[in-house]
């Protein structure tokens, strides 16, 4: 997968974040059989981190849940793969791979499009958490929202 203008949406800690998606993808694509796992693990562990930095955005700007249940089931599936390969089905783990590159793309093309949008709309401040709409963490009006 290569890294361009296409990713971008112009919300800096969201283009970085997808920058490290795409390199941590990269490395696990080239990875040694030997290696393949830890990678994933890499992998892993940058998607559950990208995918909650998104998800605390849109918890704080009320954002419909559509966009986090996408984030839950891509992370559930990548579990499951991961687990599979360790019992020895390596196939499956390139095959994921597969997946994974149009995913992506489709998934910053329409999700993270809109997302973005909104944040610009709202003024939002990633760093801060913080925009015109936006109310701060753990304020009343923002937990009476409730866990999505």
């Amino acid at each position: 997968m290569d890294w361009g203008e296409r990713y971008e949406q112009g919300i800096a800690r969201m283009d970085e974040t997808h920058r490290e998606f795409v390199e941590h993808y990269n490395t696990l694509a080239a990875a040694e059989p030997g290696n393949f796992l830890a990678c994933f693990d890499a992998f892993i562990a940058h998607t559950e981190a990208h995918f909650d930095q998104e998800n605390r955005w849109m918890d704080v700007l009320d954002f419909p849940p559509c966009h986090r249940g996408e984030h839950d089931r891509v992370l559930d599936v990548m579990r499951e793969v991961r687990r599979r390969v360790e019992q020895g089905d390596a196939f499956l783990g390139r095959r994921l791979l597969e997946e994974l590159h149009p995913w992506f793309d489709h998934h910053v093309d329409t999700m993270d499009a809109a997302l973005a949008f909104y944040l610009k709309e709202t003024g939002f401040d990633p760093d801060t958490c913080m925009g015109k709409t936006a109310h701060a963490p753990g304020d009343a009006a923002h937990l009476a929202g409730g866990d999505r």
